[in-house]
C-alpha cells in the first residue's frame, strides 16, 4: 500500500507503508464499517465521471452517439440496484411530465419546447440537490451527486443550443409536473423518458440544419 506525500520544494514522492501500517489501515477501514462493495461502487462512479467529456452543443444536436454517451441514466439505474441507501429518498422529488401530445408539441416553437425542457430539468435538479443535502455519506449520497451532475450537464448544453430563429426574451414556459416521489428508480425512469422523449423531439427539429 502507498500514498503520495509532499516535501519541501512542492514535489511529491511515493511513500510505501510497512506491513504493520497496512494492517492497521485495513483494520481501521473495517472498524468504520466500510463495505468493500460500496467502495467498488463509489470508485466506478468516479471513474465514469472522469471519463466523461463535456459535450459541445453542435455535437449534441448533430451526433446521436455523443448524446448516447452523455446519457448516464442506465448507469445510475444499475448502480442503484446495489445501493439500498437511496430507498427511499430523504425528501420528495417532483417528477417531470413525460407524456407528449404530438399535435400540441409540434405547434410549439422550438423556443417554447426548449424552455419547457429547461424548466423540467431545472426543477428536477433543485429537488435532487435538496435530497442530496439531506443524505448521509455513502453510496446513496454519491449516487445523488452523480444524478445532479448529469442533470446540470444537460441544463448547460440545452441552454447553449443555438436556435436560428433568434432568441425570444422573457419567454415563459408552462411548468408540467407529475406526482412527488421518494422512489429514485421512478425519478430515473422519468428523467430517461424526458431525455428520450421531449428532448429528442426538440433535437430532431434542430438537427435538420446539420
Amino acid at each position: 500500500m502507498w500514498w503520495m506525500s509532499a516535501h519541501l520544494g512542492g514535489r511529491f514522492r511515493v511513500k510505501t507503508r510497512s506491513p504493520m501500517e497496512s494492517n492497521a489501515y485495513e483494520d481501521l477501514m473495517l472498524s468504520q464499517g466500510m463495505d468493500l462493495r460500496v467502495l467498488v461502487i463509489i470508485f466506478s462512479m468516479v471513474a465514469s465521471e472522469l471519463s466523461y467529456v463535456h459535450t459541445r452543443p453542435i455535437d449534441f444536436v448533430c451526433d446521436s452517439e455523443a448524446r448516447r454517451m452523455m446519457n448516464k441514466v442506465k448507469d445510475l439505474q444499475v448502480e442503484m440496484v446495489v445501493c439500498s441507501a437511496v430507498d427511499p429518498l430523504p425528501s420528495d422529488i417532483k417528477l417531470p411530465c413525460i407524456r407528449i401530445h404530438k399535435a400540441t408539441w409540434e405547434r410549439k416553437s422550438v423556443h417554447e419546447q426548449r424552455a419547457e425542457i429547461l424548466l423540467s430539468l431545472g426543477t428536477l435538479a433543485q429537488d435532487v440537490r435538496s435530497a442530496r443535502t439531506l443524505s448521509q455519506p455513502g453510496c446513496g449520497l454519491t449516487l445523488l451527486e452523480r444524478l445532479e451532475h448529469s442533470i446540470n450537464n444537460y441544463l448547460h448544453v440545452v441552454r447553449l443550443l443555438r436556435i436560428e430563429q433568434g432568441e425570444q426574451v422573457g419567454l415563459q414556459a408552462e411548468l408540467c409536473l407529475g406526482q412527488p416521489s421518494k422512489d429514485l428508480g421512478l425519478v430515473l425512469k422519468h428523467l430517461g423518458l424526458l431525455l428520450t422523449g421531449k428532448l429528442e423531439w426538440l433535437i430532431a427539429e434542430m438537427a435538420k440544419g446539420c
